[in-house]
């Protein structure tokens, strides 16, 4: 307690009510406020990820749509997805899988 003292007696010129107001404002907006400082910057995290994610998911539906459009347009493409994916062959072709 002698402590707590000594150290307000050294900072009490420094002291007035407004910086004291100040101060309590600060711990306020930072720490208890339910919309406070450390936790908008969790918010501000997820968001970032979230946006990150929504561009991922942008560009593999933008692949599968090319896919799809080269999958209408080409027979070529749909037989070297046959072939690659569900192993399909023509009758006089054999297929062998090395691992």
């Amino acid at each position: 307690m002698r402590k707590i003292l000594a150290f307000y007696e050294k900072i009490k010129p420094y002291l007035n009510k407004y910086l004291i107001v100040l101060l309590l404002f600060g711990v306020l907006i930072v720490f208890i406020d339910e919309h406070n400082l450390i936790r908008r910057m969790r918010y501000d995290s997820k968001i970032r990820a979230l946006r990150k994610e929504i561009r991922q998911y942008e560009r593999e539906r933008d692949r599968a749509l090319e896919q799809l459009e080269d999958l209408r347009t080409g027979s070529e493409e749909l037989e070297k997805i046959a072939r690659e994916r569900y192993l399909m062959k023509k009758d006089d072709e054999e297929i062998f899988l090395l691992e």
